[in-house]
């Protein structure tokens, strides 16, 4: 593959090449520019005529790098002008050994003639020689700046800091004496966050309900066309414990870092969520897939799945039905084949205004709701009482923990069987687990963020008249208030109406005030009533954001 140095003489035409290791480089530094300067420079010396610049901002460990092809494509056009390819420094032409006497050859046969003002290329013994320690030193380099820098990220993930990309709804930002940190980055943060706490409670039952919510967030990225979101991507987000403020990096997470293997340790960043959400959120994932939502739920139709047909028990689907004037008319209909009504159409504004009347009917009086609110009150200082109490208990747990720790390390000192040691460091990784999240509940004991008017606003809007959220306007509201105020879903016959309807307890126990069902008051009706009311309404409202309406009933 020799060139003739005859023809090197008569050359006068020159292209330049420069290389940058990443996209990053491009907009911090000036690499590219000053590498192009100083081949122009070496050109202008030499006497030759520069064509064109060819550059790059990838690895040098590939050789198919486009603008690198695209250089030799241009050589091998018009292979009876050779040209002189320059490049500013053999560690920006190459950064393996294989890869840059492949490139040497490819641009030889193409009719080129590489130079650089760093090293004179020679085709005798000496001149390969020289060549090919340089290039293993430009190697050896490349290799040893890989190595240190995930030796220096492997250390920063041990002492709580997040290295590699930032997920969805954080950023990096510099801080004194942390260097570069995770961050909230709103309102993505905002959307995600919204994303995670509505799969824990129970808001969206399904990863399909998480994935459409997603999807119908405007500034959320999407990576499908149309909008759409992969699936998969949705299962990364309600897996990443980075989530919950943590930092985990399980054994060969990637080829990058094969023997990467740090188990869970609190982390620098501040969580979108509490680990104890991000537990929930993992035992409703192992509980088992569940049948998604219906995609066709839409604000037509908003009671579609939820009522049954009063004769055979099956949800009423809905559809437009056009008239022969060409108008098109809302309906509700039985689709089951064995019954009676099939196919029988239902007006939508009479199904509708019947349930809205429904809903309507569950507000209470005046009395009651400041009845309620008092029980509120009431169970909100008993729970702060014995608070401390709980506090201490959690504190105790800790320590049984810590003790099961330091004993089971003392274990592993004294064996010597592999497969023991790895379930001794598994069952420790698993206790330690359940320490932070026992550390975590135990600083939310402490005192409530909170105070009590404005921890259970929501809920008490909710209970003082659920219709406000109903007319809202916004189908997911709407679907929450089916999941909330009633228990089972209702009925509706075509001849009388909808049913007696099965409301959730706390409207049950409001209707029985309410109604008149006056009887002696036993103490377990009172101990069931303001524990529920509380946990019902405390963990169920405050993920559903509903809009505030005011104060009035």
């Amino acid at each position: 593959m020799n060139f003739d140095s005859s023809q090197h003489h008569n050359v006068t035409d020159a292209v330049v090449y420069a290389r940058v290791s990443s996209k990053a480089q491009t907009r911090r530094g000036d690499g590219l520019n000053s590498q192009e300067t100083r081949c122009r420079q070496y050109a202008d010396y030499k006497g030759y005529a520069v064509k064109r610049v060819f550059t790059d901002d990838l690895t040098g460990q590939r050789a198919d790098r486009p603008g690198l092809q695209a250089m030799l494509s241009f050589l091998r056009v018009d292979r009876r002008n050779p040209h002189v390819v320059i490049i500013d420094d053999l560690s920006r032409f190459a950064r393996n050994v294989r890869v840059h006497f492949d490139l040497r050859a490819a641009i030889l046969e193409a009719g080129g003639i590489l130079e650089s003002p760093s090293i004179e290329f020679r085709e005798d013994a000496d001149g390969e020689l020289h060549e090919y320690i340089l290039a293993s030193v430009s190697q050896h380099q490349s290799r040893k700046n890989r190595e240190q820098t995930l030796n220096r990220m492997k250390a920063r993930c041990y002492n709580g800091y997040y290295v590699f990309q930032a997920p969805v709804g954080y950023r990096y930002e510099k801080q004194d004496g942390h260097g570069r940190v995770l961050v909230r980055n709103e309102p993505l943060a905002s959307i995600v966050q919204e994303a995670l706490e509505g799969y824990a409670s129970g808001r969206f039952d399904t990863q399909a309900e998480v994935k459409r919510f997603l999807e119908s967030q405007p500034l959320f990225p999407k990576d499908l066309p149309g909008g759409q979101i992969r699936s998969q991507r949705i299962t990364d987000i309600l897996t990443r414990v980075t989530y919950a403020g943590y930092v985990e990096v399980p054994k060969c997470r990637s080829a990058e870092v094969p023997k990467w293997e740090i188990p869970l340790r609190e982390g620098k960043h501040e969580g979108l969520v509490t680990l104890s959400t991000f537990q929930k959120i993992q035992d409703r994932l192992k509980g088992g897939a569940k049948v998604p939502a219906r995609p066709d739920l839409n604000a037509d139709f908003p009671l579609r799945g939820f009522v049954l047909c009063g004769d055979c028990g099956r949800p009423l689907t809905a559809c437009w039905s056009k008239s022969k004037t060409g108008r098109r008319h809302p309906y509700y209909l039985c689709h089951n084949r064995e019954c009676e009504s099939h196919r029988k159409s239902i007006r939508r504004d009479d199904l509708e205004s019947a349930f809205e009347a429904l809903l309507r009917q569950l507000k209470p009086s005046r009395a009651l709701y400041d009845l309620t609110k008092a029980m509120f009150r009431h169970a909100w200082d008993a729970r702060l009482a014995s608070a401390k109490e709980t506090q201490a208990a959690a504190r105790q747990e800790i320590v049984k923990i810590k003790n099961q720790i330091e004993h089971l390390v003392d274990r592993i000192v004294d064996t010597t069987g592999p497969a023991t040691i790895a379930a001794y460091e598994r069952r420790i990784e698993n206790l330690e687990r359940e320490k932070a999240v026992m550390s975590e509940r135990c600083a939310e004991i402490a005192s409530p963020k909170r105070p009590f008017e404005e921890m259970f606003e929501r809920a008490f809007l909710f209970l003082a008249n659920p219709w406000k959220l109903w007319a809202s306007g916004r189908l997911e509201d709407k679907r929450t208030v089916l999941k909330l105020a009633f228990s089972e879903r209702l009925a509706f016959d075509r001849k009388t109406g909808l049913r007696t309807p099965k409301t959730a307890l706390p409207f049950k126990l409001l209707g029985d005030f309410h109604m008149g069902n006056c009887e002696m008051a036993r103490r377990r009706r009172f101990e069931l009533l303001t524990p529920r009311f509380v946990v019902w309404c405390s963990i169920q409202l405050s993920y559903r954001r509903l809009p505030y309406q005011g104060d009035q009933l």
